[in-house]
């Protein structure tokens, strides 16, 4: 485990998936390596030790396979079904081999069978290994890798098949007995596939484990019981244990994300553990010293090229055939030219039948090694990210240039927005911060209809992205409202994660909306950010909507309670698991906030969305503080817009300054922070910019300008409706920042009558007039708060005073584009 873990950190760096640390990790144990030393072997795989580690070790393989079984879905082969190309890669190998029958005799002496045998080593495709490469040279969400997994698949199956055969063959003594043992298997896999597939299913549904999507104790049983006595069976009929566990697998339901959840109970413990002891035996048989002559290379260098020459012209060819460009055909041989644990696996069970020497076994475990390894590099050399071409794309027109809302015309906000949905608990912020800055698009995509026949167990593990464009009524037919709605979830190495991308079209957010056109995005979790910033380049929103908030219901679903997510930090109430995915997410917009190629607004959820709320209209009511700078000019074109589309819905907007000077002063000068400009590992700090005279007046001005246009009893005409539901006030204070907190509270709020609260606040300081760091450490002291540097750096100066001081507000936090500055 160690040893596997250590070359998997190293080689996880150039690109390389585990499965070439696995068997370069065996191969190091072996005899190759570690076994020169001097008593390694007789001391760490002491021979009389080995019956019981090979025992665990095909336990843990038949397991592996019974996860390899629940990886295969039907619906993915006849949805991307194209015609096979395995004859030629099966005849080449055929040729190849017939030299070496003489230099290199198998030891059982039969010719026939291993020649078959080589030809299924040398045709077969590693799936596993397909699917992880896919992963992590992001191609799961392309028209590439979706057939790929579909021939994978195919390819696959038509290799089990014929090892089945060729090991019936080896273990039986006549032809009369080879062909029994074939019909009895074949009749065994209809037993499974029909009655048993029917019996398993009902179960489920009887117990409820595949209504809520996890198997419960009892199910897991009956699983683990019907892997080991189907592996039990083809062993003793002559074939070996894993086809039993792989055809186990095949019948374990996909619906409402059964096959994943029953993937996650085991997987870890099949990888981490039982694999490496595998890989370890697999190494004590491969013996390299042994290849210690220009014959025995010749013939590697010979398997090699066969191998990858017979695969990647067959599949290549037949893809452009089919239709593929160059750069995609050439990526789909490569592909299916990769080997790894199934391949390793058939060459074991080769040895193991006395089909193979130690000096061939040990050949073909080289070939394996290095054609996984160049998978990779071929793949990104045929098929770099530039070129390719993801599912959708087509129906969602072409790629526009991202723009800013300080880019539009006359100023005003833009109407493409992108909104980011990361978990089931932000679906109901979601919708209404969809309702406040696109009121018409909000109402006829993501509505409360949707909500009570959602599937939180499906939703939160399905990544989607979807774009719809929009009409409304206020805005001139030359710019309509679009909205593109992200749906990111973490896509690790697992297994399950894998299966994870199969469901993207049963997301039930995607049935219950037919507007919404949908299309897969997978990443890690580390490059959500990066993701995200790179589908907005792609797609040309103008302004990224974050919604940010989690809830849970009650029991009788009657009452529904949401939760500020920097609440943890101040309350000890809080598990410390809340307060880590508070920070973790922070991070995450903090990214954003740095990279985001246009405009970023995050929207903290205090209560608004819920559903005993009334939502956006007669009962809301906007509160703008406005100190200046492009931030806040930005939260005022922000406000103009919600009101524009939203006539219920009333605002205040109060520009404060400072009347003179302050204590607060002296403290900016005592922690030196005249020139703040803070970045981290997880993303930028709130910016205060080095200003001269010049940046000042011209922020100043800027700021007098926008706040005239809008305050000014002569407004813009075409915006007098929206300006009428806005109340324009000046606040001077010494202390502004206390100030807002207090006008919170104060009596003009009092006065609308509103009980749902909105701040709409500019989030980063830069080229700002006036500085609050000052004040608001001194507001944190006077209230003996220690605020943690997560909630100043996500939300900034007035959102963390807003959230320190416990203001019963929703937040509406804006960032102009980076870049455009």
């Amino acid at each position: 485990m160690a040893m596997v873990q250590l070359l998997a950190s190293i080689f996880g760096r150039i690109g390389q998936p585990r499965v070439i640390a696995e068997i370069i990790g065996g191969v190091f144990l072996g005899p190759s390596v570690m076994g020169r030393i001097p008593g390694y072997t007789q001391a760490i795989f002491n021979p009389d030790a080995l019956v019981g580690l090979t025992l665990t070790a095909n336990i843990g393989l038949v397991l592996y396979l019974f996860i390899i079984g629940v990886e295969i879905d039907g619906n993915v082969i006849k949805k991307n079904f194209k015609p096979p190309a395995s004859s030629f890669p099966l005849a080449l190998a055929l040729l190849s081999v017939l030299p070496s029958t003489n230099e290199y005799p198998p030891p059982s002496g039969s010719f026939g069978v291993f020649l078959l045998f080589t030809a299924v080593a040398v045709g077969i495709t590693a799936f596993p290994v397909l699917c992880r490469i896919l992963t992590a040279t992001k191609l799961l969400e392309t028209t590439v890798g979706t057939v790929t997994l579909a021939a994978g698949v195919g390819n696959d199956v038509v290799g089990w098949i014929l090892l089945a055969l060729t090991v019936a063959l080896v273990n039986a003594s006549s032809g009369v007995i080879a062909v029994y043992v074939l019909l009895v298997a074949v009749g065994y896999t209809i037993f499974l596939l029909f009655p048993v597939r029917l019996a398993y299913r009902w179960l489920a549904m009887r117990t409820g484990s595949l209504e809520e999507g996890t198997p419960s104790t009892f199910m897991m049983t009956i699983t683990i019981l019907l892997v080991f006595v189907s592996a039990f069976f083809t062993d003793i009929i002559g074939i070996h244990p894993i086809f039993g566990g792989f055809l186990a697998g095949l019948i374990i339901p996909h619906t409402n994300g059964y096959g994943i959840a029953v993937t996650e109970k085991i997987e870890d413990l099949v990888t981490i553990l039982f694999l490496p002891l595998y890989f370890a035996l697999s190494g004590l048989s491969t013996n390299l010293g042994l290849l210690n002559d220009r014959t025995s290379w010749g013939y590697v260098f010979l398997i090699c090229a066969v191998a990858f020459v017979s695969k990647f012209a067959a599949c290549s060819v037949t893809a452009k055939v089919s239709g593929f460009n160059i750069r995609e055909s050439g990526a789909i041989g490569s592909l299916m030219s990769c080997k790894g644990l199934v391949e390793l696996i058939v060459l074991n069970i080769g040895l193991a039948a006395n089909v193979l020497s130690v000096k061939t076994f040990s050949m073909f475990v080289v070939h394996a090694i290095f054609l996984t390894f160049m998978t990779t590099p071929l793949v990104n050399l045929f098929y770099p990210p530039k070129h390719r071409t993801r599912i959708g794309d087509d129906e969602l027109g072409p790629k526009t240039t991202p723009r800013s809302s300080t880019e539009q015309d006359g100023e005003e906000l833009t109407n493409r927005f992108a909104l980011v949905l990361d978990q089931i608990e932000q679906l109901p912020a979601a919708m209404t911060v969809t309702q406040l800055l696109c009121p018409a698009a909000s109402n006829e995509s993501i509505g409360p209809s949707s909500v009570p026949s959602l599937d939180e167990k499906t939703l939160a593990t399905v990544p989607s992205l979807a774009t719809v464009p929009y009409q409304t009524p206020s805005v001139p037919p030359q710019s309509p409202i679009s909205l593109t709605l992200f749906r990111l979830v973490e896509l690790s190495n697992r297994t399950s994660a894998v299966l994870k991308s199969h469901l993207i079209h049963a997301d039930p957010v995607w049935l219950q909306t037919t507007q919404i056109k949908s299309r897969g995005r997978y990443c890690s979790k580390d490059q959500f950010s990066s993701t995200v910033a790179n589908r907005l380049a792609e797609d040309g929103a103008g302004m990224i909507v974050i919604p940010w908030a989690s809830g849970n219901a009650t029991e009788d679903g009657e009452t529904y309670r949401v939760r500020n997510p920097f609440d943890g930090v101040f309350h000890s109430s809080e598990s410390q698991d809340q307060i880590m995915s508070s920070v973790v997410y922070s991070e995450f917009i903090r990214n954003v906030f740095l990279t985001a190629p246009c405009d970023v607004s995050v929207f903290v959820d205090r209560g608004l969305s819920s559903p005993a709320a009334s939502g956006v209209g007669q009962n809301t009511l906007l509160i703008l503080p406005f100190f200046g700078g492009p931030d806040d000019r930005l939260a005022l074109r922000a406000l103009v817009k919600i009101c524009s589309g939203n006539k219920g819905i009333r605002a205040l907007a109060v520009r404060l300054s400072k009347t003179d000077t302050s204590d607060d002063d002296s403290l900016d000068k005592k922690q030196n922070l005249e020139v703040f400009i803070h970045n981290t590992i997880a993303g930028a700090d709130t910016v205060y910019g080095n200003l001269n005279t010049h940046t000042r007046l011209a922020s100043d001005t800027a700021d007098n300008l926008i706040w005239e246009r809008y305050a000014s009893p002569s407004a813009d005409p075409s915006l007098a409706s929206a300006l009428s539901q806005i109340t324009f006030s000046t606040i001077k204070s010494p202390k502004p920042l206390q100030s807002v907190v207090e006008f919170f509270s104060g009596v003009e709020v009092q006065r609308t009558g509103r009980n749902h609260i909105v701040a709409v606040l500019g989030r980063s300081r830069r080229m700002a007039v006036e500085r609050l760091d000052g004040e608001l450490q001194s507001l944190m002291s006077q209230r003996n708060i220690s605020m943690g540097s997560a909630v100043r750096k996500t939300l900034g100066d007035v959102g963390a005073a807003l959230v320190t001081t416990s203001v019963n507000a929703s937040l509406l936090v804006v960032q102009t584009c980076v870049t455009s500055l």
